[in-house]
């Protein structure tokens, strides 16, 4: 795959992307594809890694633990998701979603963040939204024509038809002016502008780090399950590991291995300021190779 043959915006994403901050992509995963991610979940949460402890660590902080609650509808949210299977890696730059990444953020960017997450249903849990990147990136903001910080795909592995199923709820437009953070209109899925998006397992939503976003509560009777991947410009520090873990990167192929980290030699200050003079080459080339 190269440049000439890669998919970008139409000319309505483009505008919808500028204005609205985010996009739902349908169909994106295959129906086998779904249940396998589903599946993968699943599995994933009787095995050790990174979960928050919300009684124990602060949020949005997370710690090693042996495994998550072992029910499949229980709430989880499992962090660093590339070691567990090459399905996972090869998501990374899965062809036409990576090539609409490429399209929105350029060539200098990076991987940071792979997560799962269960939304169980009628846990009483009420939804949130809120910004990514902490409190210091909610007040960055860059014009509708600019390259954004970061953004996340969000693939969706459960149906959600109905309101207050789990819903990813957003604000159009919210990425580009100041939101009310005030205690008394903390934004929530109920509140007025909120759109609680409704789409089918295997749709993709791409959305700005600036978006507030957030779950609403699922009265669903059934959990919903989604993967989220984040990917950042180079100059931003990952989110998931302090320096990629080399099982990892043995698996993957030159393009994902730059994503995650590798410019073909020893880091040295400036590295991911500067960067090789291959890079728009590698990030425009095929996805396997």
């Amino acid at each position: 795959m190269n440049q000439k043959n890669m998919k970008t915006l139409t000319e309505s994403q483009r505008e919808q992307w500028a204005v609205d901050g985010y996009l739902q992509l349908e169909g994106v995963l295959d129906p086998d594809e779904v249940s396998f991610f589903s599946n993968e979940i699943d599995r994933i949460r009787n095995l050790p890694g990174y979960e928050p402890l919300f009684d124990k660590m602060p949020l949005g902080h997370y710690a090693w633990v042996e495994h998550a609650d072992p029910d499949p509808e229980a709430f989880m949210d499992r962090r660093d998701l590339l070691p567990y299977h090459q399905a996972f890696i090869d998501l990374i730059d899965r062809p036409g979603i990576f090539d609409l990444v490429l399209d929105i953020m350029g060539p200098y960017i990076q991987f940071s963040m792979s997560q799962a997450i269960v939304r169980a249903s009628g846990d009483g849990f009420p939804g949130y939204t809120h910004t990514d990147g902490g409190e210091a990136q909610r007040h960055i903001r860059v014009t509708e024509t600019s390259w954004p910080i970061a953004i996340k795909a969000m693939y969706l592995l459960t149906d959600v038809t109905e309101k207050d199923s789990g819903n990813f709820t957003v604000f159009p437009g919210s990425h580009m002016r100041p939101f009310p953070e005030s205690r008394g209109r903390v934004p929530n899925p109920h509140a007025p502008g909120a759109v609680q998006l409704k789409g089918k397992a295997g749709d993709c939503y791409l959305f700005s780090h600036a978006l507030w976003h957030g779950p609403a509560p699922n009265n669903s009777g059934s959990a919903r399950k989604t993967l989220l991947y984040n990917y950042c410009q180079m100059f931003v520090r990952w989110y998931d590991f302090a320096a990629p873990r080399k099982d990892v990167m043995d698996r993957c192929t030159p393009r994902q291995r730059r994503l995650l980290g590798d410019l073909g030699y020893e880091f040295r200050p400036g590295s991911y300021f500067y960067v090789p003079e291959d890079q728009e080459a590698v990030m425009r080339q095929a996805a396997v190779t």
